[in-house]
């Protein structure tokens, strides 16, 4: 914490960018950064490989260049890296940034990495060799249907609170239960650590045909730009926890013939959509989340300004 003119401290700021994909926080975290004269910090769980582009909708050379970012294109599809590393490694890197820059920006529409950050995740088991594998086979074979099922049986009351659309988080409650014979449930923490900031976090949400057509245009583009031709050179890997998800999972299902490509194209548009629903469901669950349309950017620098010129009040 730094000191002004007048000795008194001066609250560090995290200004947390959340919302919806292709909503526009790529575009606002560039511009809050210049505002600000600062630093990006991304908690895209699958930008961080620098494997993966097109699929992700990761930020253009351009944008890049624009302002700093971090933890784009930091790590290998190879590494196993989860949201207990990324907590670990983006809290040093903030608070590092923090010596030159005050307020810094987070951005990602990745709920448990915003979270790793701003509250802490819980501290889970090491699995055992070969539980991850196992899952991701039988995932494969039968269906999320009996993943579901099987946390049903084993844990239901994480079952009660899960994403069930989300296979990594199911497999992941599976993985630590298959490891240790506990519930993952039982593993959560009771208190939250502190954080020497504060979080303001502002959400983008437009409404919902409006985003929906945005998420359609932007798959033709990925279409357009090569995504079939980046999955297809991911196929070595498509057995890797980010590689089982949207955007990809449904091209690798093309290439093994199990339907066409106009399907898979579709497929990409209706399961991004309901990500988007379920990433607004998610973030909706913070209270303290300011909302706004993604074009008010008068309204969200006003709503900036003021609070830190109040010291987070």
């Amino acid at each position: 914490m730094t000191t002004n003119s007048f000795g008194k401290p001066h609250p560090l700021f995290l200004i947390s960018i959340v919302g919806p994909t292709a909503v526009g926080k790529t575009a606002l975290a560039i511009r809050l950064a210049q505002e600000f004269s600062t630093e990006i910090i991304s908690a895209d769980s699958r930008q961080f490989y620098k494997e993966l582009n097109i699929g992700t909708a990761k930020p253009r050379q351009e944008e890049l260049a624009t302002v700093p970012h971090h933890f784009i294109n930091s790590h290998s599809i190879t590494e196993e890296y989860s949201a207990g590393d990324y907590e670990t490694e983006a809290l040093q890197k903030i608070y590092d940034l923090f010596h030159r820059n005050n307020p810094l920006i987070l951005v990602g529409g990745s709920g448990l990495f915003i979270d790793a950050v701003c509250k802490g995740l819980d501290v889970l088991p090491k699995p055992l060799k070969g539980v991850r594998e196992t899952l991701v086979q039988l995932y494969k074979e039968k269906g999320i249907t009996y993943l579901q099922a099987h946390l049903k049986e084993v844990d239901p009351d994480y079952y009660r609170m899960v994403d069930l659309n989300n296979p990594q988080r199911i497999m992941r409650a599976l993985e630590v239960f298959n490891s240790t014979g506990i519930p993952f449930s039982a593993w959560r923490k009771k208190a939250q650590p502190s954080r020497n900031f504060i979080t303001l976090t502002i959400g983008l949400n437009q409404e919902r045909a409006t985003l929906y057509e945005k998420i359609n245009k932007r798959v033709d583009r990925m279409m357009e730009e090569g995504l079939m031709k980046e999955v297809e050179n991911l196929m070595p890997f498509k057995d890797r926890p980010p590689l089982l998800t949207v955007g990809y999972s449904e091209l690798f299902d093309f290439f093994a013939d199990k339907h066409s490509l106009e399907e898979a194209v579709y497929k990409i548009k209706q399961n991004t959509r309901r990500y988007a629903k379920r990433q607004v469901t998610w973030f909706k669950k913070n209270k303290d989340t300011e909302w706004f349309e993604p074009e008010d950017l008068d309204g969200i620098l006003h709503y900036l300004h003021q609070t830190i010129q109040r010291g987070g009040e």
